[in-house]
């Protein structure tokens, strides 16, 4: 008798002895538990803005379930209050954005405006929300089964050009700046525009120090690969990526190379993936290049007829729905980071009502705990997916709130006014 034929039986009664595979929802709900979801970008305060113009009353944050307007083609908002506690959300980073096509004044104005809506919405609710700056907080707005409520600035043009305009924006709570938006500005490239500075302008290094000194994490969601790659050069606390993927899973403009996300994990950061399909599924990357490319060729086709141009964009949108991918497709984003940097250094920001829709699965806030389980079948632990949750996103603030004080006797970075 050979010896793999001895050896049959043995593995078989070791197999038959061992305890069964945990299962993968009490898994995802311990974690769960034990560390809520701490959403990285969610885009609220751009709804109260296009939908409500910043007026809140009559507005019902409990339940927005109602807010759509089937007539006019607008969905219902992706967020409530009901819905993010059926999701596990113990934290979240409320996205103040304003339009990079504003000119720079105006957009200091709207990110003003939108800080304030913010601000006065959480504070109508404060038996479920809590409005924080720094991680005590966030632990202790869990502990007393609050959603830690926390603003991100996206984009540069926010501050105006005015280190002094920065500082302004912390002191009201920002506590976090993605560095550009779909644009460039003055200072720093886009990962989607032609770039013009080959990365960070002398003056965004200006800004970027500024941020470390002050504890304000710098985001590098949207900005160009060179621009990251300044931003790293230039050392200090944790970098975040609010909400971006893999681009090695998906080639869009807006992901991250395994390059650069080695560079992120060598500095402690962490990339906090979307939910967005063009950026999950590279189908719909594809897809939204041939729209582009329809939208252009019925453009040239119906010249002066703008109502044919819009009935075969229509009729091309029908015969050619976009892929939307499923949450097994944002799970193989997290999966790529983890393995390439470690689960210490991945997050989760869905971008949710900041996008026309998302991968199939996870259409709202409540949906997280569907992706917690798909990790767990996978094999994630219990201890991964809780640094996926929130733990890594406290070391990061933690990491930069401890900058802050080390260097509170720093002289605050300068520069020029400009009129």
């Amino acid at each position: 008798m050979n010896r793999t034929a001895l050896l049959a039986p043995l593995a078989f009664a070791l197999i038959a002895a061992a305890p069964p595979a945990h299962n993968a929802e009490s898994v995802a709900n311990a974690a769960l538990r034990a560390a809520p979801v701490f959403d990285g970008h969610n885009d609220v305060p751009e709804q109260l803005r296009e939908r409500r113009k910043n007026i809140l009353e009559g507005f019902d944050f409990r339940d927005t379930r109602s807010t759509g307007d089937a007539a006019k083609g607008v969905p219902p908002m992706m967020t409530d209050i009901a819905r993010m506690r059926t999701g596990k959300v113990g934290a979240q980073f409320w996205s103040v954005y304003v339009s990079a096509n504003l000119p720079e004044p105006q957009a200091v104005q709207a990110t003003l405006e939108q800080i304030d809506v913010m601000r006065r919405l959480i504070a109508q609710y404060p038996a479920d929300l809590q409005f924080c700056t720094n991680s005590k907080c966030v632990e202790a707005s869990r502990k007393a089964g609050r959603v830690a409520s926390l603003l991100g600035m996206e984009g540069g043009h926010s501050i105006g050009g005015s280190l002094g305009v920065l500082r302004q924006m912390h002191a009201l709570g920002a506590r976090y700046m993605t560095l550009t938006h779909f644009k460039n500005n003055g200072w720093a490239d886009s990962g989607t525009d032609a770039p013009v500075h080959d990365g960070l302008a002398p003056f965004g290094e200006k800004v970027v120090r500024e941020m470390h000194r002050l504890g304000m994490l710098v985001d590098l969601a949207h900005v160009s690969e060179a621009t990251m790659r300044d931003v790293l050069a230039l050392g200090g606390p944790p970098p975040i990526v609010s909400h971006s993927n893999a681009r090695a899973v998906n080639g869009h403009a807006r992901n991250v190379s395994d390059a650069t996300l080695m560079l992120i994990g060598k500095a402690g950061g962490i990339v906090m993936v979307n939910f967005y399909p063009p950026y999950v599924v590279e189908g719909a990357r594809q897809w939204t290049a041939a729209r582009e490319a329809a939208v252009a060729r019925f453009k040239a086709l119906h010249r002066g007829d703008p109502a044919a141009e819009t009935a075969a964009l229509a009729a091309w949108d029908n015969t050619n729905p976009m892929p939307r991918g499923s949450v097994n497709d944002v799970a193989d984003h997290i999966d790529h980071i983890a393995k390439l940097i470690g689960a210490g250094h991945v997050g989760l920001g869905g971008d949710l009502d900041g996008v026309d829709s998302t991968v199939a699965e996870l259409e709202d806030v409540a949906a997280y705990p569907a992706l917690f389980v798909e990790l767990a079948r996978r094999g994630w632990s219990q201890a991964d997916l809780e640094k996926l949750a929130s733990r890594n996103m406290l070391r990061v603030m933690d990491a930069a709130e401890t900058y802050a004080v080390d260097h509170q006797t720093d002289a605050p970075q300068e520069s020029e006014t400009t009129f």
